[in-house]
């Protein structure tokens, strides 16, 4: 299995990188993020002039994610079904787990890269002042896990449809509900409030953000992952045996 995985993963991430648009994408991703922590009105980092991490970059990150997370993962299958090629790729002698698994840690190295593109603002508030790093450590795991989260989701709605736009609007919506269940669990009762909370993404990411890493929070991300790469799976083994 695991042999089938690494070839569909290899070959997913030359895809990728055989094309100029991640290396676009990736550029102004780390841009905004930078002029977003070191010039924007509510968060500028020279405002405050505090060596601190979590105000300006990872507090609102997962607003920004949550578009980020949708454009690399709407054309995970629907991308497949609108080339052509969705026929090709079912008729290969590949676990259907194989090439689920294989497609999402391709999508999943692309936002790492998209994550680590960003290291550059740590390392120039370290430069400018004494930062504690323990922050920037959880804030980053935080957010690649929250990452894997939402685009395990948008894989599995890609494999429900055959447009891309049609999936990215979805699965904008799907993360975007699981992301405003914690802006609302203080409003919603004393009953539902604690649910919504434990269900939001938003409330596990935080805590790590705030350097705070919880096994709890971790398993949480890996449990969410894990179900929808099942639900993946099945929708993708139903078109397959159809």
């Amino acid at each position: 299995m695991w042999t089938d995985t690494l070839a569909v993963y290899r070959k997913e991430l030359r895809a990728y990188f055989t094309s100029p648009i991640p290396y676009v994408f990736t550029a102004l991703f780390a841009l905004g993020m930078a002029w977003r922590f070191f010039f924007d009105d509510d968060t500028a980092f020279f405002v405050f002039d505090k060596a601190d991490m979590y105000g300006g970059f990872f507090h609102r990150l997962e607003v920004y994610l949550v578009v980020l997370v949708p454009i690399v993962g709407m054309g995970q299958w629907s991308g497949e079904v609108s080339r052509g090629t969705i026929e090709t790729l079912m008729t290969l002698p590949v676990r259907t787990s194989s090439l689920v698994l294989g497609k999402f840690l391709s999508a999943w190295t692309l936002i790492l890269v998209c994550l680590v593109a960003t290291l550059t603002i740590p390392i120039t508030v370290d430069s400018l002042g004494d930062m504690d790093w323990g922050p920037v450590h959880g804030g980053y795991l935080g957010a690649f896990l929250f990452c894997g989260a939402l685009l395990a989701l948008g894989v599995w709605i890609s494999a429900l449809t055959s447009h891309q736009i049609v999936a990215f609007v979805l699965t904008l919506v799907a993360g975007g509900l699981f992301v405003l269940m914690y802006a609302v669990a203080d409003k919603v009762g004393s009953f539902l409030g604690p649910v919504f909370e434990q269900l939001s993404l938003v409330s596990h990411y935080q805590s790590m953000g705030r350097g705070v890493i919880d096994l709890r929070d971790v398993a949480y991300f890996i449990s969410f992952i894990a179900f929808f790469l099942y639900l993946n799976t099945q929708s993708v083994e139903n078109r397959r045996y159809r």
